[in-house]
């Protein structure tokens, strides 16, 4: 089983039983970041860990490690109640990641809301192996791409699709205060 089929095991048994990430956490010994980071694949949980979070879900860990759940052919959300994404560098950059279909088992896209607040701190460039498609919904940004020197503006309703490999960075227009964007990200290649 991937990491990927193994995080989404997790996140269905803890929301079969009803239990929050941060619940999970305590029950399970880890913190709540971690926990988020493995349901929303962004580590690799050692065995041990893996043991320990299908224990405090109550079930062995061959049925994380093996289950197969039926994938639905679709889900409802709502861009007002996505999962939170938590990463130690979100307060630091103004940023929050909102997952939107992470019920979705089986998926091939990645859809996020992402809110930008003031900061006193810009984010380095970042580059990816996944392509983005980003969709301005409120507020004004600056997308840096590539480095400093090109810089489109951005107003909401306007949207930017970025290959794969293309180093880019994020930062509210001045006199912006508060933006919100969709922004779609594929599988990995």
């Amino acid at each position: 089983m991937d990491l990927l089929a193994i995080s989404q095991a997790i996140r269905k048994l803890r929301m079969q039983q009803n239990l929050t990430v941060e619940q999970l956490a305590k029950k399970s010994g880890f913190s709540k970041g971690f926990i988020s980071q493995v349901e929303n694949f962004r580590v690799t949980p050692s065995l041990k860990a893996l043991n320990a979070i299908s224990s405090a879900l109550g079930v062995p860990l061959a049925t994380v490690l093996t289950s197969d759940p039926a994938t639905p052919m679709y889900t409802i959300g709502s861009v007002e109640h996505g999962e939170e994404i938590l990463r130690n560098d979100n307060e630091r950059y103004g940023m929050r990641y909102l997952a939107l279909a992470y019920e979705q088992l089986g998926r091939e896209l990645e859809p996020f809301i992402v809110e930008y607040r003031k900061c006193s701190e810009e984010r380095p460039l970042l580059m990816h192996d996944t392509e983005e498609f980003y969709v301005l919904l409120t507020g004004s940004v600056e997308f840096f791409i590539g480095g400093d020197d090109c810089v489109e503006s951005l107003s909401a309703g306007q949207t930017i699709y970025l290959k794969s490999d293309v180093a880019h960075r994020v930062r509210l227009a001045p006199g912006c205060d508060f933006a919100r964007a969709l922004v779609i990200y594929s599988q990995k290649k």
